[in-house]
Protein backbone atom coordinates (compact mmCIF):
# COMPACT_ATOMS: atom_id res chain seq x y z
CA UNK A 1 0.00 0.00 0.00
CA UNK A 2 1.19 3.47 -0.25
CA UNK A 3 0.29 5.81 2.24
CA UNK A 4 0.18 10.19 1.76
CA UNK A 5 -0.54 11.98 3.90
CA UNK A 6 -1.34 16.21 3.56
CA UNK A 7 1.37 18.27 1.80
CA UNK A 8 2.74 20.38 3.53
CA UNK A 9 4.84 24.06 2.74
CA UNK A 10 3.15 23.86 -0.63
CA UNK A 11 5.17 21.10 -2.03
CA UNK A 12 5.05 17.53 -3.60
CA UNK A 13 8.41 16.86 -3.15
CA UNK A 14 9.25 14.02 -0.41
CA UNK A 15 12.38 13.51 1.87
CA UNK A 16 11.67 9.96 1.45
CA UNK A 17 9.85 7.78 -0.91
CA UNK A 18 10.22 3.89 -1.12
CA UNK A 19 9.09 2.09 -3.91
CA UNK A 20 8.08 -2.04 -2.72
CA UNK A 21 11.33 -1.67 -0.62
CA UNK A 22 11.72 -5.29 0.44
CA UNK A 23 14.03 -7.36 2.66
CA UNK A 24 14.39 -11.08 2.85
CA UNK A 25 17.04 -13.47 5.33
CA UNK A 26 16.98 -16.67 3.38
CA UNK A 27 13.41 -17.48 4.56
CA UNK A 28 12.93 -14.84 6.70
CA UNK A 29 11.22 -11.63 5.16
CA UNK A 30 12.28 -8.62 7.21
CA UNK A 31 10.39 -5.46 5.30
CA UNK A 32 7.67 -6.85 2.94
CA UNK A 33 6.68 -4.50 0.09
CA UNK A 34 6.97 -1.10 1.87
CA UNK A 35 5.83 1.89 0.22
CA UNK A 36 5.38 5.63 2.03
CA UNK A 37 6.22 8.68 1.65
CA UNK A 38 7.75 10.79 4.42
CA UNK A 39 7.50 14.76 3.85
CA UNK A 40 10.39 17.26 4.19
CA UNK A 41 10.52 18.11 8.22
CA UNK A 42 7.90 15.52 9.42
CA UNK A 43 9.14 13.85 12.56
CA UNK A 44 8.32 10.26 11.45
CA UNK A 45 7.85 7.04 13.56
CA UNK A 46 8.23 3.62 12.90
CA UNK A 47 6.48 2.07 16.39
CA UNK A 48 7.12 -2.24 16.98
CA UNK A 49 8.93 -4.56 18.88
CA UNK A 50 12.26 -5.79 18.30
CA UNK A 51 12.35 -7.84 15.24
CA UNK A 52 9.14 -5.81 12.78
CA UNK A 53 11.54 -4.57 10.63
CA UNK A 54 12.40 -1.33 11.88
CA UNK A 55 16.47 -0.99 11.75
CA UNK A 56 15.97 -3.12 8.44
CA UNK A 57 14.33 -0.13 6.56
CA UNK A 58 16.33 2.82 7.89
CA UNK A 59 19.82 0.47 7.16
CA UNK A 60 18.56 0.34 3.38
CA UNK A 61 17.60 4.30 3.44
CA UNK A 62 20.83 4.96 4.47
CA UNK A 63 22.63 2.30 1.71
CA UNK A 64 24.05 0.21 4.60
CA UNK A 65 22.31 -3.10 3.54
CA UNK A 66 21.11 -3.43 -0.27
CA UNK A 67 17.47 -4.81 -0.75
CA UNK A 68 16.36 -7.70 -2.08
CA UNK A 69 14.27 -5.95 -4.46
CA UNK A 70 11.95 -2.47 -4.70
CA UNK A 71 13.90 0.52 -3.96
CA UNK A 72 13.81 4.38 -2.47
CA UNK A 73 14.46 7.68 -2.62
CA UNK A 74 16.23 9.53 -0.19
CA UNK A 75 16.31 13.58 -0.41
CA UNK A 76 15.42 12.63 -4.13
CA UNK A 77 18.37 10.38 -4.87
CA UNK A 78 17.97 6.63 -5.55
CA UNK A 79 19.23 4.52 -2.68
CA UNK A 80 20.97 2.13 -5.71
CA UNK A 81 22.34 4.39 -8.16
CA UNK A 82 23.13 7.58 -5.76
CA UNK A 83 24.66 6.04 -2.87
CA UNK A 84 27.16 8.84 -1.88
CA UNK A 85 24.40 11.40 -2.50
CA UNK A 86 22.28 9.99 -0.70
CA UNK A 87 24.98 9.54 2.13
CA UNK A 88 25.76 13.19 2.34
CA UNK A 89 22.16 14.13 2.66
CA UNK A 90 21.59 11.80 5.50
CA UNK A 91 22.57 11.28 9.81
CA UNK A 92 22.50 8.41 11.31
CA UNK A 93 22.16 7.83 15.51
CA UNK A 94 22.53 3.58 15.69
CA UNK A 95 21.06 1.32 18.12
CA UNK A 96 24.59 0.66 19.71
CA UNK A 97 26.75 2.87 21.02
CA UNK A 98 29.65 4.07 18.13
CA UNK A 99 31.60 6.93 20.09
CA UNK A 100 34.96 7.00 20.79
CA UNK A 101 35.44 6.63 24.45
CA UNK A 102 39.39 7.29 23.82
CA UNK A 103 38.29 11.23 22.52
CA UNK A 104 37.31 14.10 24.38
CA UNK A 105 33.37 14.91 22.81
CA UNK A 106 34.60 17.91 20.68
CA UNK A 107 36.93 15.59 19.21
CA UNK A 108 34.06 12.76 18.42
CA UNK A 109 32.50 15.98 16.77
CA UNK A 110 35.74 17.31 14.78
CA UNK A 111 36.49 13.45 13.66
CA UNK A 112 33.13 13.21 12.25
CA UNK A 113 33.17 17.04 10.69
CA UNK A 114 36.30 15.77 8.56
CA UNK A 115 35.06 12.63 7.15
CA UNK A 116 32.81 15.09 5.58
CA UNK A 117 35.32 18.05 4.78
CA UNK A 118 33.83 20.45 6.58
CA UNK A 119 36.65 23.46 6.31
CA UNK A 120 38.38 24.75 9.83
CA UNK A 121 36.02 27.25 9.77
CA UNK A 122 33.14 25.61 9.30
CA UNK A 123 33.93 22.54 11.48
CA UNK A 124 34.74 24.86 14.30
CA UNK A 125 31.65 26.67 14.87
CA UNK A 126 29.47 23.64 13.40
CA UNK A 127 30.75 22.07 16.92
CA UNK A 128 30.21 24.72 18.85
CA UNK A 129 26.33 25.02 17.64
CA UNK A 130 25.57 21.30 18.17
CA UNK A 131 27.33 21.15 21.36
CA UNK A 132 25.16 23.53 22.68
CA UNK A 133 21.89 22.28 21.16
CA UNK A 134 22.24 19.16 23.29
CA UNK A 135 23.69 20.86 26.79
CA UNK A 136 27.05 19.25 26.43
CA UNK A 137 29.45 22.88 25.99
CA UNK A 138 30.63 22.41 29.62
CA UNK A 139 31.78 18.59 28.90
CA UNK A 140 33.17 19.58 25.09
CA UNK A 141 36.97 18.39 26.62
CA UNK A 142 35.82 15.60 28.63
CA UNK A 143 36.85 12.05 27.48
CA UNK A 144 33.77 10.56 26.76
CA UNK A 145 34.36 7.24 28.59
CA UNK A 146 33.48 9.77 31.80
CA UNK A 147 30.02 10.53 29.87
CA UNK A 148 26.92 9.19 31.26
CA UNK A 149 24.62 7.17 29.16
CA UNK A 150 22.36 10.25 28.85
CA UNK A 151 25.54 11.96 27.95
CA UNK A 152 26.78 9.74 25.07
CA UNK A 153 23.20 9.73 23.47
CA UNK A 154 23.01 13.18 23.32
CA UNK A 155 26.64 13.43 22.04
CA UNK A 156 25.85 10.81 19.58
CA UNK A 157 22.47 13.30 18.44
CA UNK A 158 25.11 16.09 18.04
CA UNK A 159 27.44 14.00 15.69
CA UNK A 160 24.45 12.83 13.45
CA UNK A 161 23.80 16.67 12.70
CA UNK A 162 27.33 18.11 12.23
CA UNK A 163 27.17 17.56 8.36
CA UNK A 164 23.83 19.50 8.15
CA UNK A 165 21.93 16.72 7.06
CA UNK A 166 18.39 16.98 5.34
CA UNK A 167 17.54 13.18 7.21
CA UNK A 168 17.97 12.19 10.44
CA UNK A 169 17.68 8.37 11.69
CA UNK A 170 16.72 7.73 14.67
CA UNK A 171 17.25 4.47 15.66
CA UNK A 172 15.87 3.67 19.55
CA UNK A 173 17.39 6.91 20.31
CA UNK A 174 16.58 6.09 23.79
CA UNK A 175 16.87 2.73 24.78
CA UNK A 176 18.09 1.70 28.02
CA UNK A 177 18.26 5.17 29.57
CA UNK A 178 16.06 5.95 32.66
CA UNK A 179 12.55 7.95 31.97
CA UNK A 180 14.18 11.48 33.28
CA UNK A 181 17.00 10.88 30.46
CA UNK A 182 14.38 10.11 27.93
CA UNK A 183 12.70 13.02 28.32
CA UNK A 184 15.02 15.05 28.12
CA UNK A 185 16.61 13.18 24.76
CA UNK A 186 12.71 13.96 23.52
CA UNK A 187 12.91 17.64 23.83
CA UNK A 188 16.25 17.93 22.15
CA UNK A 189 14.76 16.03 19.63
CA UNK A 190 11.68 18.67 19.15
CA UNK A 191 14.35 21.23 19.70
CA UNK A 192 16.08 20.08 16.58
CA UNK A 193 13.27 19.54 14.28
CA UNK A 194 12.41 23.48 15.09
CA UNK A 195 16.50 24.65 14.63
CA UNK A 196 17.93 21.99 12.34
CA UNK A 197 14.89 22.23 10.05
CA UNK A 198 15.98 18.35 9.49
CA UNK A 199 13.23 15.39 8.13
CA UNK A 200 13.44 12.59 11.22
CA UNK A 201 12.83 8.97 11.16
CA UNK A 202 12.69 7.31 14.35
CA UNK A 203 12.38 3.50 15.28
CA UNK A 204 10.59 2.99 19.29
CA UNK A 205 9.22 0.26 20.62
CA UNK A 206 8.14 2.88 23.27
CA UNK A 207 4.22 4.08 23.29
CA UNK A 208 4.88 7.50 25.13
CA UNK A 209 7.98 8.10 22.88
CA UNK A 210 6.21 8.24 19.86
CA UNK A 211 2.76 9.55 21.25
CA UNK A 212 4.85 12.82 21.93
CA UNK A 213 7.28 13.07 19.24
CA UNK A 214 5.70 12.16 15.97
CA UNK A 215 4.01 13.82 13.49
CA UNK A 216 2.78 10.21 11.98
CA UNK A 217 3.24 6.92 13.54
CA UNK A 218 3.63 3.99 11.81
CA UNK A 219 2.72 0.67 13.17
CA UNK A 220 4.71 -1.93 12.42
CA UNK A 221 4.49 -5.82 12.49
CA UNK A 222 6.37 -8.82 10.43
CA UNK A 223 8.24 -6.58 8.08
CA UNK A 224 4.56 -4.37 7.18
CA UNK A 225 3.18 -0.96 8.46
CA UNK A 226 -0.05 -1.91 9.51
CA UNK A 227 -1.20 0.90 10.43
CA UNK A 228 -0.75 4.89 9.89
CA UNK A 229 -1.32 8.26 10.82
CA UNK A 230 -1.18 10.90 13.46
CA UNK A 231 -1.28 9.61 16.96
CA UNK A 232 -4.86 11.17 17.65
CA UNK A 233 -6.19 9.66 14.36
CA UNK A 234 -4.82 6.21 15.45
CA UNK A 235 -6.55 6.17 18.90
CA UNK A 236 -9.53 7.84 16.90
CA UNK A 237 -10.18 4.48 15.17
CA UNK A 238 -10.54 2.42 18.69
CA UNK A 239 -13.59 5.62 19.24
CA UNK A 240 -15.14 5.46 22.78
CA UNK A 241 -13.45 5.30 26.52
CA UNK A 242 -11.88 1.54 27.18
CA UNK A 243 -13.25 -0.37 30.16
CA UNK A 244 -10.73 -3.21 30.76
CA UNK A 245 -11.35 -6.44 33.26
CA UNK A 246 -9.49 -8.50 35.25
CA UNK A 247 -11.42 -11.50 34.79
CA UNK A 248 -11.19 -14.63 36.84
CA UNK A 249 -13.75 -17.08 37.32
CA UNK A 250 -16.48 -17.67 34.46
CA UNK A 251 -14.66 -15.79 31.83
CA UNK A 252 -16.38 -17.70 28.86
CA UNK A 253 -19.95 -16.87 30.28
CA UNK A 254 -19.25 -13.29 31.10
CA UNK A 255 -17.55 -12.57 27.15
CA UNK A 256 -21.01 -13.75 25.82
CA UNK A 257 -22.91 -12.24 27.86
CA UNK A 258 -21.32 -8.76 27.12
CA UNK A 259 -21.32 -9.09 23.51
CA UNK A 260 -25.74 -8.90 24.30
CA UNK A 261 -24.68 -5.39 25.59
CA UNK A 262 -25.98 -2.57 23.45
CA UNK A 263 -23.98 0.08 25.20
CA UNK A 264 -20.41 -2.06 24.10
CA UNK A 265 -18.99 -1.53 20.75
CA UNK A 266 -16.33 -3.54 20.42
CA UNK A 267 -14.74 -6.41 22.41
CA UNK A 268 -11.65 -7.58 22.74
CA UNK A 269 -10.18 -10.07 25.09
CA UNK A 270 -6.46 -11.14 25.32
CA UNK A 271 -5.01 -13.41 28.77
CA UNK A 272 -8.38 -13.31 30.45
CA UNK A 273 -8.22 -9.50 30.48
CA UNK A 274 -11.92 -8.26 28.32
CA UNK A 275 -11.59 -4.70 26.43
CA UNK A 276 -14.78 -2.89 26.04
CA UNK A 277 -15.35 -0.16 24.28
CA UNK A 278 -18.18 2.13 25.03
CA UNK A 279 -19.63 5.66 25.05
CA UNK A 280 -19.86 7.02 28.54
CA UNK A 281 -17.56 4.56 29.89
CA UNK A 282 -17.83 5.66 33.72
CA UNK A 283 -21.83 5.41 33.65
CA UNK A 284 -21.26 1.56 32.28
CA UNK A 285 -19.21 0.02 34.72
CA UNK A 286 -22.08 -0.64 36.85
CA UNK A 287 -24.31 -1.88 34.43
CA UNK A 288 -21.15 -4.50 33.62
CA UNK A 289 -20.24 -5.53 37.41
CA UNK A 290 -23.87 -6.13 38.10
CA UNK A 291 -23.69 -8.44 34.78
CA UNK A 292 -20.59 -10.13 36.03
CA UNK A 293 -22.64 -10.87 39.65
CA UNK A 294 -25.62 -12.12 37.88
CA UNK A 295 -23.31 -14.66 35.69
CA UNK A 296 -21.16 -15.56 38.87
CA UNK A 297 -18.00 -13.86 36.96
CA UNK A 298 -14.98 -12.91 39.54
CA UNK A 299 -13.78 -9.32 38.29
CA UNK A 300 -10.36 -8.89 39.73
CA UNK A 301 -9.70 -5.08 38.44
CA UNK A 302 -11.67 -2.94 36.50
CA UNK A 303 -9.75 0.39 35.10
CA UNK A 304 -11.37 2.86 33.04
CA UNK A 305 -9.35 5.01 30.11
CA UNK A 306 -9.17 6.81 27.27
CA UNK A 307 -7.85 4.53 24.09
CA UNK A 308 -3.98 4.38 23.91
CA UNK A 309 -1.55 3.67 21.28
CA UNK A 310 -1.27 0.01 23.03
CA UNK A 311 -4.94 -0.47 22.99
CA UNK A 312 -4.19 0.28 18.66
CA UNK A 313 -1.22 -1.97 18.52
CA UNK A 314 -3.18 -4.50 20.37
CA UNK A 315 -6.11 -4.00 17.86
CA UNK A 316 -4.12 -4.35 14.45
CA UNK A 317 -1.48 -7.14 15.65
CA UNK A 318 -3.50 -9.03 18.03
CA UNK A 319 -0.52 -9.05 20.79
CA UNK A 320 1.25 -6.37 23.17
CA UNK A 321 4.43 -4.93 22.18
CA UNK A 322 6.38 -6.99 24.96
CA UNK A 323 4.61 -10.43 24.07
CA UNK A 324 5.56 -10.02 20.79
CA UNK A 325 9.73 -9.60 21.77
CA UNK A 326 9.06 -12.27 24.24
CA UNK A 327 7.62 -14.80 21.35
CA UNK A 328 10.87 -13.74 19.40
CA UNK A 329 13.07 -14.11 21.93
CA UNK A 330 11.88 -17.70 22.37
CA UNK A 331 11.91 -18.61 19.13
CA UNK A 332 15.61 -17.56 18.74
CA UNK A 333 16.58 -19.80 21.93
CA UNK A 334 14.60 -22.50 20.48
Amino acid sequence: MTIRSKKRRGTETYAIKTYDLTKRFKNLTAVNKLNIEIEKGELFGMLGPNGAGKTTIIKMLSTIIQPTFGTAEVWGHNILKEKDAVRRNIGIVFQEPSLDLSLTGEENLDFHARMYRLSKEERKRRISEALELVELNEHAKTLVINYSGGMKRRLEIARGLMHFPHVLFLDEPTLGLDPQTRRRIWNYIKKMVQEEEVTIVLTTHYMDEADFLCDRIAIMDCGKIVALDTSKNLKDTIGADVISLQVDDGFENFLGQLKNLDCVEKISEHDKEINLNVQQGETRIPEILSLAQKTGTKIKSVNLREPTLEDVFLQYTGKKIGEQEEDKALIKKE
